[in-house]
């Protein structure tokens, strides 16, 4: 509601008005009519002071003379005219020129006023919504911790073990030094993926966190998600917020011809953001802030690290549920700005 109501002021309109009526006879014209009458003056004065000077014995003047004539006296009046005209048009021009100008300088201060006091109403708003986030996550690390001492003596998930053998316990003793409980995990099923890389929509959002902490179990899915949690927090600053994002969704064998390495015109629909003032602040952000362009290339690394393993067993299914997600939204309107669908 804030942000609507911070965009909704129709853009100043002082500028774009009908320009002021201008007098029919300006100053151009009247030197024009000045110099025009000083000219017909001249040459009266010449015929009239110099008529008698004739000799009686002179032919009568034929008409191609008086046409000459006429032509000696009317062309410098026409020229006169000409750049009279030539001299309007270019003051008019001119005036255009700077009265539009004047109206695009308007709306440029209009839009960065309005995109400021949104961002002010907003970041409340959004504060709130970040602490109530926080403590929910507060609240899932705690469940988590006990959930792990709970099953502490309990087998991994995807790991049976077959009863009344008590070879596997021995052989735990034979593994290699350097092995890690993530060397041995069972892989994280896509649906949870997709899910975790979509974030908790509330803080109520109980499935949404239990898909997160799954995720944050998977070195590699956690190292995508706390990228995206970091760039999705900058863009939030400047009042993008990928719920508004509409982009067009790419067919998902042009995910998978990226995720195999594809690059160029081939994959260009991967940047499907068309939202115009989302992708103008982004590209600003991104060359005036080093922290956030080292978080957007660091981000775009490992979500294309993560797709091309993910792309190996997802269905297109998958694919398309993934190219939905907060995470994926943010990868397409970063990869846009940074270049790397062209």
């Amino acid at each position: 509601m804030t942000r609507s109501n911070a965009t909704s002021a129709p853009p100043p309109t002082s500028a774009l008005e009908s320009p002021p009526e201008r007098p029919v006879i300006g100053g151009i014209e009247a030197a024009a009519i000045g110099i025009s009458a000083i000219w017909f003056l001249v040459v009266v004065a010449i015929y009239v002071l110099g008529g008698d000077s004739q000799t009686p014995a002179q032919e009568p003047a034929s008409w191609s003379d008086h046409v000459l004539l006429a032509s000696a006296i009317l062309l410098p009046a026409l020229l006169i005219w000409v750049g009279a005209v030539a001299l309007r048009s270019s003051q008019v021009m001119r005036d255009e020129s700077q009265r539009l100008h004047a109206a695009i300088d308007g709306m440029r201060k209009t839009y960065i006023t309005h995109a400021q006091q949104a961002a002010s109403v907003a970041e409340p708003s959004v504060t709130q919504k970040l602490e109530e986030i926080a403590a929910a996550t507060r609240k899932t690390e705690t469940a988590l911790a006990t959930f792990q001492t709970s099953r502490r003596d309990r087998p991994i998930p995807g790991m049976a073990m077959r009863p009344n053998d008590s070879s596997e316990a021995t052989d735990q003793g034979l593994l290699a030094l350097g092995t890690t409980a993530e060397d041995i995990a069972a892989p994280l099923p896509s649906a949870q993926l997709i899910r975790a890389l979509n974030f908790p929509e509330t803080a109520e959002d109980e499935e949404g966190f239990a898909a997160l902490r799954l995720a944050l179990q998977d070195r590699k899915a956690a190292q995508v998600i706390q990228a995206a949690q970091d760039v999705l927090t900058l863009l939030s600053q400047d009042g993008i917020y990928m719920d508004d994002l509409r982009p067009d969704m790419a067919r998902p064998e042009i995910w998978r011809q990226f995720a195999q390495g594809t690059r160029g015109r081939a994959v260009a629909a991967l940047g499907g953001v068309r939202d115009r003032s989302s992708l103008a602040l982004t590209n600003a952000r991104m060359k005036q802030d080093p922290i956030f362009r080292d978080a957007a290339h660091h981000f775009l690394r490992r979500f294309d690290q993560m797709l091309a393993n993910f792309e190996e067993e997802a269905t297109d299914a998958d694919i398309s549920a993934l190219g939905e997600t907060r995470t994926a939204r943010a990868f397409m309107l970063l990869g846009r700005v940074a270049g790397t669908f062209d």
